[in-house]
């Protein structure tokens, strides 16, 4: 059996699907989210799995699967397969993760101002309660989240804040990881 490797950035989008697929309103919706996970997993020769008893995602090659069943007998190693948790951890956690974001955020508006303050802010609200991440471990996919999803329908900012939004993430971006 060959071995795959998922790409990282392949893994975070499927992570990306499945908890827009939990948060969905409707049952349309999630199952959208879904449907467009496994697409993007296909195209990998992955497939996922929601295991529920510790609300994780499963990613593995689809070639481990036979008449809809792993065959773990067939498998030499499991290093291809990838496990992502899908429930945050306690909230310890949280109030760290929350305490250095917000410290990025003093910083970027001490040096460039309230605006991209404001737009830093609402990266760290991102980052801390969509990911419980600091805002230096954001990936690509992350950022293009925040831009096009989270920003447009959690953020009420006004037209100076949309205009510079994607420099504001960059300078956030760029204080974080210094």
């Amino acid at each position: 059996m060959r071995r795959l490797m998922l790409p990282e950035n392949i893994a975070d989008e499927a992570e990306r699907l499945t908890r827009r697929a939990r948060d969905a309103s409707d049952a349309d919706e999630a199952e959208s989210a879904r449907r467009q996970r496994d697409e993007v997993l296909a195209r990998h020769g992955y497939i996922a799995r929601e295991r529920t008893a510790d609300t994780t995602l499963v990613l593995y090659p689809s070639e481990w699967v036979t008449d809809g069943r792993v065959r773990i007998e067939q498998i030499e190693t499991t290093d291809s397969a990838i496990e992502r948790p899908l429930e945050a951890p306690g909230n310890a956690d949280w109030e760290m993760v929350e305490a250095h974001n917000r410290t990025i955020v003093e910083r970027v508006t001490e040096q460039h101002g309230d605006i991209h303050g404001k737009n830093a802010a609402a990266f760290a609200d991102f980052m801390g309660n969509h990911y419980l991440k600091p805002i230096e471990e954001a990936t690509e996919t992350m950022c293009k989240e925040f831009l096009r999803e989270y920003y447009p329908r959690n953020v009420w900012p006004s037209k100076k804040q949309r205009t510079i939004v994607e420099q504001s993430v960059e300078l956030t971006l760029d204080i974080a990881r210094e």
